[in-house]
Parts: C-alpha cells; sequence; structure tokens
C-alpha cells in the first residue's frame, strides 16, 4: 500500500490541506519504461515540432498564471505578486528556447589538420530524472524541462513534497501544449525511489536542485552508475559595498537581494560585507528597512514579506539566529518569531558575527542577513571568498575598475555588479565549490545532457 510524503501544508496557517500518495514501486518501474520508450520517439520529432510545443507551454503559463500562482502560495507560502514574478520568468524560458533552441543545436564544422571532412554533432542522452525544490516550483523545471525537451531528451520529475499541486500542473500543462505523455512524467517518488531510478540504466542523467545534503547523496549514487549530473545547490551569496556613492540606492538592492521569496533563494544576498567608511551607516539604513517591513497572509497585497515555506524552515532559522546570539553577534532589527499564526520571522540583522557561529559557516535560508566590516576592497574580498559555497555574488561601487577588479576575484559562479542578483533565460546559472556543478539556461544548459558526437570522413 502507498505511502503518503507529498502534502500541502499551508505555511501561513500550517494546516494540511492535502495529500498525495507516493509511487509505489511497481509504479516507478512503468515510469522509468514509458520515459525510456517515450526518448525513442521524441527525439526522432523535428526542431520544428519540439519548438512549436515549447511555445504553447508558453502559451499556456500565461493563460494560467493566476491560478498557478495561488498553488504555490498555498503550498511554500510564496506571495502572490512574487508567484506571478516567477512565472513570467518561466514564460520567458520556455519562449527562448523555443525561438533560439533550434539554432543552439545546429551542427558545428571543423576544419581537421589532416584533412577530410569533420563535424560535431549534438544529440539527445535519454531520459533524464530531475529533482527539485520547493522554493521556485516553477522556475526550477524549467530550467531543466526546456533544453532538454528542445534537444530531444525526456524528463522524469521528483518535485519536492510539498509541491504536489504545482507539480501536478506543470504535467497537465505540457500535456495540453501537445507534449507526448512519455515525454514528461511527474512522479511522487521517496528518496529511496529516486536513488534506485538514478542507478537504473534507462536514466541517463540527473539535475538536481537543493541542498548540499541532497546533493552529495545524488552525487554519490550517480558517481557509481557513471551518470552525468548538473548539481545547483545551496549559496552564502556576498554583497559588497565598496563606497557610499548612491548608499540609498544599494540599500534598496541589499533589502530586494536579502528578501525575495522572503529570504529562501541559493542566489540571495546573505552576506553583506561593507566597507568600513560607510559601515555604521549602511547598518543603520539596512536594519532600518528590514525592521520596518510588515508580515501579512502571502495572498495579501499590502503583504511585505511572507511566512517561511514550513513550520521546521522557521524553526532551523532561529535556532541559527540564537546560537549566533548566545556567542556574542547583534541582533540589530528582529530575531524572533512573529507573534501570528503561521511560519514567520522576523527580518533580522547580525553583527558582530565571528567563526565560532554557525551564521558564519552556514547559509541561511530565510530573512536573516549578516554584516561584517572591513577595512578595504582586498578584505572584502578575503572574507567574501572564506566560505565552502561560490553560487554568486554582487559588488556595488562607483568606481567601474574596482567593481570589476574585486568581481574578477570573487570565487563564484556568477557575478552581478551594481544590480542585485537575479536570472535571466539566455545567461547562464550556476556556481563553483560546494554550491554545485555544471550550468542551467543560456546557450551552456542545453549543452550539459547532449551527446557532442565527432563526424569523421577522410574524404571532404
Amino acid at each position: 500500500m502507498a505511502t503518503t510524503e507529498y502534502r500541502v501544508i499551508n505555511p501561513a496557517t500550517n494546516e494540511t490541506e492535502a495529500e498525495y500518495p507516493t509511487a509505489t514501486d511497481a509504479e516507478i518501474q512503468d515510469v522509468l519504461a514509458r520515459a525510456d520508450a517515450g526518448f525513442r520517439a521524441w527525439r526522432r520529432t523535428s526542431l520544428d515540432e519540439r519548438a512549436a510545443v515549447l511555445s504553447r507551454v508558453a502559451e499556456l503559463y500565461t493563460e494560467r498564471r493566476d491560478d498557478l500562482a495561488a498553488i504555490i502560495t498555498r503550498e511554500m507560502g510564496k506571495r502572490t505578486r512574487e508567484a506571478k514574478g516567477e512565472i513570467s520568468i518561466v514564460i520567458d524560458i520556455f519562449g527562448y528556447y523555443a525561438k533560439e533552441g533550434p539554432g543552439m543545436l545546429t551542427e558545428t564544422p571543423l576544419s581537421p589538420r589532416a584533412g577530410g571532412r569533420a563535424s560535431v554533432r549534438k544529440e539527445p542522452i535519454g531520459a533524464l530524472l530531475g529533482i527539485m525544490p520547493w522554493n521556485f516550483p516553477y522556475y526550477q523545471v524549467a530550467r531543466l524541462a526546456a533544453p532538454n525537451l528542445i534537444a530531444g531528451n525526456t524528463i522524469v520529475l521528483k518535485h519536492a513534497p510539498q509541491c504536489p499541486e504545482s507539480a501536478l500542473a506543470i504535467e497537465a500543462i505540457f500535456r495540453d501544449a501537445g507534449l507526448p505523455a512519455d515525454a514528461y512524467i511527474n512522479v511522487f517518488a521517496s528518496n529511496e525511489q529516486a536513488a534506485d531510478m538514478i542507478a537504473d540504466p534507462r536514466i541517463a542523467g540527473v539535475s538536481v536542485t537543493g541542498s548540499e545534503r541532497a546533493g552529495t547523496a545524488v552525487a554519490e549514487v550517480a558517481g557509481r552508475n557513471l551518470k552525468k549530473v548538473i548539481l545547483e545547490l545551496g549559496g552564502s551569496d556576498p554583497f559588497i559595498v565598496l563606497d557610499g556613492e548612491n548608499l540609498d540606492r544599494t540599500v534598496q538592492a541589499a533589502v530586494a537581494g536579502r528578501m525575495q521569496n522572503t529570504g529562501q533563494a541559493c542566489n540571495a544576498a546573505k552576506r553583506l560585507i561593507v566597507v568600513d567608511s560607510v559601515y555604521d551607516e549602511f547598518v543603520d539604513k539596512f536594519s532600518a528597512a528590514l525592521g520596518a517591513m510588515q508580515p501579512g497572509d502571502p495572498t495579501d497585497a499590502e503583504a511585505q514579506y511572507g511566512p517561511l515555506s514550513s513550520e521546521q524552515a522557521a524553526v532551523s532559522l532561529i535556532e541559527q539566529i540564537d546560537d549566533a546570539v548566545a556567542k556574542g553577534a547583534t541582533v540589530r532589527t528582529g530575531g524572533k518569531r512573529v507573534d501570528r499564526p503561521g511560519a514567520f520571522v522576523e527580518p533580522t540583522v547580525l553583527t558582530d558575527v565571528t567563526p565560532d557561529m554557525r551564521a558564519y559557516r552556514e547559509e541561511l535560508f530565510g530573512p536573516a542577513a549578516v554584516v561584517y566590516r572591513v577595512a578595504d576592497a582586498d578584505a572584502a574580498v578575503e572574507l567574501a571568498n572564506d566560505s565552502a559555497y561560490g553560487l554568486g555574488g554582487v559588488v556595488f561601487g562607483a568606481d567601474a575598475e574596482a567593481t570589476a577588479d574585486v568581481a574578477d576575484r570573487l570565487d563564484t559562479g556568477m557575478v552581478w555588479i551594481n544590480s542585485m542578483q537575479g536570472s535571466m533565460a539566455d545567461l547562464p546559472f550556476g556556481g563553483t565549490k560546494r554550491s554545485g556543478v555544471g550550468r542551467e539556461l543560456g546557450t551552456l544548459g542545453i549543452d550539459e545532457f547532449v551527446n557532442k558526437k565527432l563526424i569523421y570522413s577522410p574524404r571532404g
């Protein structure tokens, strides 16, 4: 008998609203057989056919925007306005690959020194397993599905257990857009079943967006079975302030960068590193801005931030904050649960954080930021790189040469200069160090799960 791992627990109320059974082992085997057979059919479709499906997917996301937004607001507490914003980037991703994807798959001619004719052909490799998180339920799936469906691969998608209804809504959009039923299959699998699927020869590769722990577990199984992996894991991104030029604008960007999705973004600005000359003013303004933010029901347009994704997420964040305070950190604002039902935590600013505190090394996945004082740009770079993570980073400053130099020295996969971090369909997304391997989106994203086959003939 199937167990139940997949539940909708509204974090604004902590009430369970729906439950869905986990797949049986027999159902998992059926999914694998379908995805493998589906690949053999889908890879033979023309690029024009694939592009037409992706274009229709973008249209359906547009048509269903309000309903889709409402689903994830219930599932993981994303404010309605932010939920609709997430769907906008999803629409852009599918539209981008529908238009530009075919050109990215064009055969590339080579010029062999020995003469003859050679080229590199990009071919799909098979059924892929996607293991996705709860914080951006539609966007994370789009990053995997759009480039790989246009390339001719098929997808088996295991979503986060708290996102069953958005998972089903995604699958329904693909069906309604005309994608064959076996080219994209949602499955409510357990972690153990996911490990079995990775080991199965019918799965050609796996993509994970999630925690470092999840990525490590997946990579271990994939490595044993010689499977290609893409890992987009945690981040503790630095936000470096080099001077006081346009400080109000910089503070505004820092607030937006930290509080996006109630602070639950892997590439959010989590460590704010400020040069001594403007540190005090920055901390005062940043703390005042966060402290003034008002919580609310995520469906309320007036709410400035919503609940965390779950009660456990709120408990875990408070434990990290309490650890820092117990060891001498200063709370400039916040630091406590909000006195209302639901998984709410006050926007929090910590200073005087030292390496013996959890907040120094761990990712703070919620509305909490650490602000550090440094002497100069060199010290800022040294502190920024003193992290196991290397996803993204932000540099603000008036001197173009200085900001470019700092950006060049950061050990991260992405750097944004004088702009809060973000994501665009045509720009690669990914990190280094413990933040993962591989890239999604842009031209690099489509190359991750294709066979770059050399074709050579000695006769031209």
